[in-house]
């Protein structure tokens, strides 16, 4: 009696995921191999597929087994024609995934920076693509964004795939809103008649948008020990930095495997950094518009800026990573909350 009840729960639990998954199979669009052994996978949407940005789903490979269900964070945003996820090769079934598109499917053109074309965009392979289920999305804290003034997003290496989905989301609504401004403005030459039915219809859609979206600023900190991490979402940093005109995303890269910025150890790189990120605009370190700092964050001092700058603001303080840095962002979280006008609420996921 005692095992039946979870055996049937476990049955019940793997048909519905066997149906809901076969149901909507995925065509791989994409696949790249990035530094640090990261897959990114693009896929095709099912039919009927919603989510929300922080949402996960689960992926299975029958040429690896039928049975093995894996957790990876979407990193496309809900508004994109496509699925995406990054995929840190550090398991056997990652590892096996990672072998069968490397040795079956395409040819790496460079030596450090592996990049693969879409599929059936490289020479014609007698093997025919692997097969991919998915089933989800599942939920989890991140996806509960919205509902906060301000977000501070705090991601340790892989663990900042959750929240680039959020960033290309908010991104895709400052985008949104310049249209609107746009279509607002060419209105102005219109009829009058014309002018107060379109001018309508903006303002509705601008009232929809800030009922839908509450969070007027987000800071993103990505604290990661590997420099070659930067290029996993170099794309998603320079769009931010250049669309985001009224710096609603503020964007930090810490790299932890260097001293600390006033340390006489890396003065000099500190220096030649400054000079390039003035000159170009771009950081030596990760190849982006976004500076990297050495050494890790002062969290203390990060929480007490942004209470400083967003009085009487609801926060949000998203976390995914090691279990280490949580216990001291909760903390963080309550004292300022204690200490300030400005509500820090935290949640936590672990990788």
């Amino acid at each position: 009696m005692y095992i039946s009840v979870p055996l049937v729960l476990y049955v019940g639990e793997r048909m519905l995921r066997a149906l809901r998954s076969n149901a909507h199979p995925v065509k791989i669009l994409k696949v790249l191999l990035l530094p640090g052994s990261v897959l990114t996978i693009q896929m095709s949407k099912p039919y009927g597929f919603r989510y929300r940005s922080g949402q996960y789903i689960f992926l299975q490979c029958p040429m690896i087994s039928p049975f093995e269900w894996h957790p990876f964070s979407i990193t496309s945003a809900p508004g994109d024609d496509y699925l995406a996820v990054h995929i840190r090769t550090n398991g056997d079934w990652t590892q096996e995934l990672k072998r069968i598109f490397v040795e079956n499917y395409f040819t790496p053109h460079m030596n450090r920076r592996t990049s693969f074309s879409e599929l059936g965009a490289a020479e014609p392979r007698p093997t025919p693509a692997p097969k991919l289920l998915v089933d989800g999305p599942y939920g989890a804290p991140a996806q509960d964004f919205r509902n906060y003034d301000v977000l501070l997003l705090v991601g340790l290496g892989i663990g900042a795939t959750p929240f680039i989905s959020i960033l290309k989301d908010l991104l895709n609504n400052i985008k949104l809103a310049d249209e609107l401004m746009d279509l607002a403005m060419e209105t102005t030459q219109t009829s009058r008649s014309e002018d107060s039915a379109n001018s309508f219809s903006v303002s509705t859609a601008s009232s929809n948008r800030k009922r839908s979206y509450r969070t007027s600023r987000a800071h993103f900190y990505w604290v990661t020990r590997e420099p070659m991490s930067f290029e996993w979402f170099k794309g998603v940093m320079n769009e931010v930095a250049e669309m985001d005109k009224k710096g609603v995303i503020e964007l930090h890269n810490y790299l932890t495997s260097v001293y600390e910025e006033r340390d006489a150890r890396t003065t000099l790189l500190s220096m030649v950094q400054a000079l390039n990120h003035a000159k170009h605009g771009v950081d030596i370190v990760s190849g982006t518009r976004v500076r990297t700092h050495f050494a890790r964050p002062n969290w203390r001092e990060v929480f007490t800026k942004i209470a400083a700058k967003q009085p009487n603001s609801t926060v949000g303080v998203f976390y995914c990573g090691a279990p280490t840095l949580a216990k001291e962002l909760k903390n963080l979280s309550h004292e300022m909350s204690h200490k300030t006008s400005t509500r820090f609420h935290f949640h936590k996921e672990y990788f």
